[in-house]
């Protein structure tokens, strides 16, 4: 209740973003946009760790990433427009070319020396829109993984922002001691010891799930990591034939807070004991039948993390128990995606020896 020039009291978790964050910034390849949002003739504009990035598609299907400030007078060319393939600035309509050189001003005088936009690195890998970023401006010395696509109709789009830092996201897919607790499956094994080799992890889960009407049914989950900013999380229930795959990227937007995209696709096979044109028919009828519930419920399965997420403390060193999974190694392989003189956090050697036996949204 407010009286006079009081306000209600504070009260409940304070976000993530209320304190100084742990982690900094970390370097590597992140996802700005999925590549349906950048599209021919219009420009895009999106943060990427407390500065933004402008996208613009050329004809022949290429994106353009730039810095957003134009280096005549620094007007942000997320305001401005294309031409062709040409950037066009929005205060006095300086163009630049593909290549970022600027090829004229808007009154016809020959462009200023040293005008060229500086283009960013970008890659577009499993329908998403990946920029590079680097402490100390390095050059990628490193490619993003492609993954294997489940079926060929088109995958289901989610996206959203909220306080916190990026690696929890990533660091939450082998924390094999919480599905239980807070997603309600069954009780949770390593199928497959975690390797972390590279800049990629992988590690298989077994585990069981209840479906509604249908009762219990093993679950299979293979999850993959490539880089600190995406996941890639297979799942199956041979029970019922059901196979679903979603890709997560995770990506800074500033200090403690950061974007969360979702891609996912799941299929239903085909019944082997019918004829082929009619197992087709049920296996489509099917898909089509469950493609909102199975995507519905996928978001409402990810979304039950968003609580801790964005009110959690980074831990280090974390008091690691039993049944946590391989925390301790992935905090050790995630430090080189970071700047050695930034990061202060450390993982020492006998959590590693513990660990390694065991919002605002937007749906389309």
């Amino acid at each position: 209740m407010r009286r006079g020039h009081t306000r209600a009291l504070t009260e409940g978790p304070s976000p993530a973003d209320a304190h100084e964050p742990v982690l900094p910034y970390p370097d590597g390849w992140f996802s700005v946009a999925f590549s349906s949002e950048v599209v021919r003739g219009a420009l895009l504009t999106r943060p990427l760790q407390g500065e933004d990035v402008v996208l613009y598609r050329l004809r022949d299907g290429q994106v353009r990433a730039v810095r957003p400030y134009c280096p005549h007078l620094g007007a942000h060319l997320g305001l401005g427009a294309l031409e062709g393939d040409e950037l066009l600035c929005p205060f006095h309509r300086f163009a630049f070319g593909p290549d970022g050189a600027c090829t004229r001003t808007g009154y016809g005088t020959p462009p200023p020396p040293s005008s060229d936009l500086t283009l960013l690195p970008v890659r577009e890998v499993d329908g998403a829109v990946f920029v590079w970023r680097h402490h100390d401006g390095r050059a990628p010395d490193w490619e993003l993984t492609p993954w294997h696509t489940l079926g060929t109709r088109a995958p289901r789009l989610a996206a959203w922002e909220m306080a916190g830092h990026s690696q929890d996201v990533v660091e939450n897919t082998v924390d094999i001691g919480h599905f239980t607790p807070l997603h309600g499956w069954g009780a949770s094994e390593v199928a497959e010891p975690a390797v972390f080799e590279g800049r990629s992890f992988r590690i298989s889960v077994r585990s069981e799930e209840r479906v509604p009407l249908l009762g219990a049914s093993p679950l299979e989950v293979t999850l993959e990591g490539n880089g600190i900013s995406r996941v890639h999380v297979c799942t199956a229930l041979p029970r019922f034939g059901v196979r679903t795959c979603a890709v997560y990227t995770t990506t800074m937007i500033a200090p403690a807070a950061f974007q969360l995209r979702q891609t996912s696709r799941f299929e239903v096979a085909e019944p082997a004991a019918l004829p082929a044109p009619l197992a087709r028919w049920v296996s489509g009828s099917v898909h089509r039948l469950l493609a909102g519930v199975m995507f519905r419920g996928n978001c409402a399965f990810v979304s039950q993390d968003f609580p801790v997420w964005t009110t959690k403390r980074y831990v280090s060193p974390p008091r690691l128990a039993r049944g946590d999974g391989p925390i301790g190694p992935f905090r050790h392989w995630a430090r080189q995606f970071y700047s050695p003189d930034r990061l202060r956090v450390r993982v020492p050697s006998s959590v590693m020896r513990g660990a390694a036996g065991e919002a605002e949204s937007r749906v389309t």
